[in-house]
């Protein structure tokens, strides 16, 4: 690897890091920067990315737990209900194409991002939607749909967790990410489970890709905290018109353009 390559991938994993823990999404920088390094395959740079994400949503995780004190009554089931789900999902990838689901995902992003933007009022303080029972199997369904999506896919999983604790759970959007950091450190592990028996992860580039991540994630959650849900929310609107843009771009050179040539 030259240099620059080497900078370049340390310069996206801090980004990565620090958008991972405000809002999520930080894969959208991070593995477009893997993919340039000479030698590397698809595959490869799927499992090294997900090794240098695990140390920033942990990092983030830990900072939040120390100065926010998330709910862990709600988090911890929901993680462990979604490393499972992230596991599955990263079974199915390796024989269904991500083309499938990305029109849903664009159609359900744009959604999200009108709906957010049309209500300011969302995610500036916590009332939760349900109590008991009805609340943590909610949270558990949300755990196990976006693992299943993070194992999948990945593209804007923090950002799919954050908006489902605001909107069905009733959360805030600084306690949404508190939460769903430590959710997104287990979907992260679920598909490391399944990436570590195949030899995929390049250790060298990982371990320095996770380096970086974790002083982004450290920085991003920090400042996260200090800003507060309003800050949260004008980043993840930002977040989410990038993952747009990029996901629907995907659509059109998979999906659309082939069929209007074929038209």
């Amino acid at each position: 690897m030259h240099l620059a390559t080497i900078l370049l991938v340390l310069v996206a994993g801090f980004a990565a890091g620090w958008v991972d823990a405000v809002v999520g999404g930080g894969g959208l920088l991070q593995l477009p920067a893997l993919l340039l390094v000479p030698g590397i395959t698809p595959v490869e740079a799927l499992a090294t990315n997900k090794l240098g994400s695990i140390f920033g949503t942990t990092t983030s995780a830990i900072t939040y737990y120390r100065r926010a004190h998330p709910d862990l009554r709600t988090a911890l089931p929901m993680a462990a209900i979604a490393l499972v789900g992230s596991f599955g999902g990263a079974i199915l990838a390796a024989s269904l194409p991500s083309s499938v689901f990305k029109p849903i995902i664009v159609v359900a992003l744009v959604a999200v991002a009108v709906f957010t933007a049309l209500k300011p009022s969302v995610g500036t303080l916590t009332e939760l939607r349900h109590q008991g029972a009805r609340h943590y199997g909610t949270a558990g369904a949300i755990g196990l749909v976006i693992g299943f999506y993070d194992g999948l896919i990945g593209p804007g999983t923090g950002s799919f967790l954050i908006i489902a604790m605001v909107t069905l759970l009733g959360y805030n959007f600084l306690g949404a990410s508190a939460k769903a950091k430590i959710v997104n450190m287990a979907t992260n592990f679920g598909a490391l489970m399944f990436f570590l028996p195949n030899g995929s992860i390049l250790w060298g580039l990982g371990l320095l890709l996770g380096a970086a991540n974790m002083a982004g994630g450290y920085t991003g959650s920090r400042m996260a905290i200090s800003q507060g849900s309003r800050f949260i929310r004008i980043v993840f609107l930002v977040v989410v018109g990038a993952l747009i843009i990029k996901l629907g771009s995907d659509v059109w050179v998979e999906n659309i353009r082939p069929m209007l040539a074929g038209a």
